[in-house]
């Protein structure tokens, strides 16, 4: 399996199949395992891999940064302000400049368009780190927590509550169907997933055996649940809507009466993070003086509790992140016969 991943990137879960898929999963529990007993994998010794990063990031940078060195690579970070990206210098003349310098690219920004550009003209592999459409890399870490926690993939119920059409809520649902995963949106139908993405998560449903619905209804979609995943209100570049999201998501929020309802003692929480749990951020605190609230997606409750495994996600980036880069671009040490 190893070998169909060789000089590919890594763009959106839907290119990936469900062997695919958990090949990359397996793979990153082994190199999880092989850190955690401080064993060598230094799949991509001497490589050079630019990040290229238009949007903020904490964990996605980290992720890429501390896997590529483990690896035995040297990541070069580029942000929004060092490179011409799209502004001076197209997408097209960039790829083919960083492709000749560098063995491997992450992406992180704005357009899903600008990834698969990268992609077709660099001639190396490309890497998503999040655009507004897919956030691929955040779903081997999220079902990877996932499996860790339960032992499988297959027919857990994975529960997403809050902003049903924004990239993790596309992406939990899509590769939730390719997997076998019965993922269930709970958002206001305001903020229902785009029907071409429901349409394209039913038909890898079909063959997965997965149970996808979109509700807005707790009582429909909250019984049962092995996982509760939510992510911000308000994503990156949409500030503005902060006052009608906070009306809207209230009813949303992931707190001990949802946890009860769902019945399961070893329920999981799950978060992309960053978390509005309390006040002590900027934003927080400022949402708490316009808007009188004090917790937004999650509460205190609820992130500091029992059932949290949300900084083990983020953990997981690192280790998921790493198997995808030394998949597509490592000498996986395959004997030559």
């Amino acid at each position: 399996m190893g070998q169909v991943f060789q000089n590919r990137s890594f763009l959106a879960e839907k290119d990936f199949t469900r062997a695919e898929l958990e090949y990359l999963i397996d793979f990153s529990a082994h190199l999880k395992d092989l850190k955690k007993r401080g064993i060598l994998h230094r799949y991509l010794e001497g490589k050079n891999i630019a990040l290229l990063f238009e949007k903020t990031s904490t964990r996605t940078r980290a992720a890429f940064t501390v896997a590529a060195v483990d690896l035995g690579a040297h990541p070069e970070y580029l942000g929004a302000n060092d490179i011409q990206l799209g502004k001076k210098e197209s997408t097209e003349d960039t790829a083919k400049v960083l492709g000749r310098m560098f063995d491997g690219i992450e992406f992180r920004g704005f357009s899903q368009e600008m990834v698969e550009e990268l992609a077709e003209y660099s001639g190396v592999p490309v890497w998503n780190g999040l655009t507004d459409a897919w956030h691929p890399t955040q779903m081997l870490a999220d079902y990877l927590t996932v499996k860790e926690n339960f032992g499988r993939l297959e027919g857990i119920n994975l529960v997403y509550c809050g902003d049903g059409r924004n990239n993790v809520a596309n992406s939990l649902l899509v590769t939730g169907a390719i997997l076998g995963v019965n993922v269930r949106i709970f958002s206001p139908k305001e903020l229902f997933p785009a029907q071409e993405v429901v349409e394209l998560a039913e038909a890898f449903a079909k063959e997965s055996g997965a149970d996808i619905l979109i509700s807005d209804q707790a009582a429909e979609v909250i019984p049962g649940a092995d996982v509760l995943y939510t992510d911000v209100w308000v994503s990156m570049g949409e500030e503005d809507k902060f006052k009608e999201r906070v009306a809207l998501l209230k009813p949303y929020q992931v707190n001990q009466d949802l946890v009860d309802l769902a019945g399961k003692e070893e329920l999981i929480f799950l978060h992309c993070l960053p978390a509005f749990h309390d006040t002590n951020t900027v934003y927080g605190k400022d949402v708490a003086e316009k808007f009188g609230v004090e917790e937004m997606e999650v509460t205190d409750e609820v992130f500091r509790g029992p059932h949290a495994r949300h900084f083990d996600q983020a953990e997981n980036r690192m280790h998921t992140i790493k198997a995808v880069m030394a998949a597509t671009l490592g000498n996986l040490f395959i004997p030559k016969v």
